[in-house]
């Protein structure tokens, strides 16, 4: 990462919390005050007396250019009665209580050559790599967001391995592996990767259903970690995690979150969240993108206006910095040295275990029957690019932790005070310390 001066980092002197004149020129349209307290209802009408969360504490959703939102601005809501009436959903049971862990896989040390596919093709930086996060942390971030159910990691050693006899995979751009899955090989399919990073992925349809096979008795989710890079299909480049949500199983591959690659994968590591508001930053990445197609229609003041709100940014000043959740959060975020400088091999580890958290707690969301998001600035929004993951929250909006709080039996309190344990102890992390100073100005 190049070294940026401490006076020439972006001072994020002021927030933009509600919905910008791009968003709408895309044609999305936020939910209006009433349409968000009636999602939070399992009626799904909004009481008289129900009062809105402040935008300080849960913003308006990002909707910048190449964004989810802004690529598919008419994706359906749902609500908490919708998720309730899912006939699809998945229940917590006595006997299906169990969210496991399965650690990324080993390499038989006959076919070594497949743990080379996980490693970068050449160094991208002239700081030493720093270390994948641990599978057993993972497993705590997991237990606090998911708070009531229990989290293990999965008691059965996965390996990858050759698959059938005499394959030559070394030679060949496309071919197939096995996953030892307990007393089973899987076929594992995969390519050669024409990019810069890696030299071969790993097909994320068979990873999960390799997964599916896993899937113990008493398991609810299962949640199995690569540290491959993973494709879905021949139009894909590359792919971060998917779930099967009625399958309820989940992959994560923490190759592309490494630090190391962010220069190159375009990754504004200054406004990752809670940063991602900075209104200067907002307003640089729609002055310069391409105007939506929608922009050719005329966009009236009233649209943009909606629910009474503009494209405005709040100041941070001293009398409001600690004003609420978000201001919170960012000023956590600045007293720590800064991300961008030389970050030291703890920091760049930290952040890599920050990222593999989010996504994990947001592909097992869609195993709890969770859709995308798209009423606030949330965890469970949809993401179209690293750029974009690396701009959302770590929490949940009003009407997700309510799904949360029905789905693992508890309350928001004692999830809370997980949550806040986990990122007390990781409070040398830009990311956890802000979410710890969000959870804790929070009402």
């Amino acid at each position: 990462m190049t070294s940026i001066s401490e006076s020439n980092l972006c001072p994020h002197s002021s927030l933009t919390l509600v919905p910008t004149e791009f968003s709408y020129q895309t044609g999305f349209s936020w939910s209006d005050a009433k349409k968000r307290a009636a999602a939070v209802t399992p009626q799904g009408r909004a009481p008289s007396n129900l009062s809105i969360p402040a935008q300080t504490s849960f913003p308006a959703p990002l909707v910048l250019p190449e964004d989810d939102l802004a690529l598919d601005p008419k994706y359906p809501a749902q609500s908490l009665r919708s998720w309730i009436r899912s006939k699809d959903r998945n229940h917590v049971t006595k006997e299906r209580k169990i969210i496991y862990v399965a650690e990324p896989p080993s390499v038989d040390p006959s076919v070594d050559f497949i743990r080379q596919w996980s490693q970068l093709k050449a160094p991208k930086s002239s700081h030493e790599m720093p270390p994948e996060p641990q599978t057993q942390e993972i497993i705590d971030y997991v237990t606090a967001f998911y708070h009531g159910l229990i989290v293990k990691k999965l008691p059965v050693q996965l390996m990858f391995t050759r698959w059938g006899t005499g394959s030559n995979i070394e030679k060949k751009k496309n071919g197939n592996i096995g996953l030892i899955v307990g007393t089973e090989c899987v076929r594992i399919r995969t390519r050669q990767v024409s990019g810069e990073f890696f030299i071969q992925q790993l097909n994320l349809d068979d990873l999960l259903d390799a997964a599916i096979s896993l899937l113990p008795d008493d398991a609810y989710a299962l949640l199995l970690l690569v540290s491959h890079d993973i494709y879905e299909n021949d139009e894909d480049d590359f792919a971060c995690g998917r779930a099967y949500g009625g399958s309820r199983v989940a992959v994560v591959s923490t190759a592309r979150y490494n630090p190391v690659l962010d220069v190159a994968q375009n990754i504004d590591r200054e406004h990752s969240w809670p940063a991602s508001h900075c209104s200067a930053y907002i307003q640089s990445c729609c002055t310069n993108a391409e105007s939506p197609k929608k922009q050719r229609q005329k966009i009236s003041r009233t649209d943009i206006e909606k629910d009474q709100t503009k494209w405005e940014s709040t100041p941070l000043s001293d009398d409001n910095i600690t004003t609420g959740p978000i201001y919170a959060a960012l000023a956590a975020h600045r007293t720590l040295s800064s991300a961008m400088n030389s970050p030291s091999l703890s920091a760049s580890s930290g952040l890599w275990l920050a990222r593999v958290c989010r996504t994990a707690s947001h592909e097992l969301g869609h195993c709890f029957g969770m859709d995308h998001c798209i009423y606030y600035a949330c965890a469970m929004q949809g993401t179209a690019s690293l750029a974009e993951d690396a701009r959302q929250p770590p929490y949940v909006c009003p009407v997700d932790l309510e799904k949360i709080l029905r789905a693992c039996g508890t309350t928001k309190e004692l999830r809370d005070e997980a949550l806040l344990s986990f990122c007390e102890r990781h409070k040398h992390i830009h990311h956890f310390s802000a979410f710890s100073a969000w959870i804790q100005s929070s009402p």
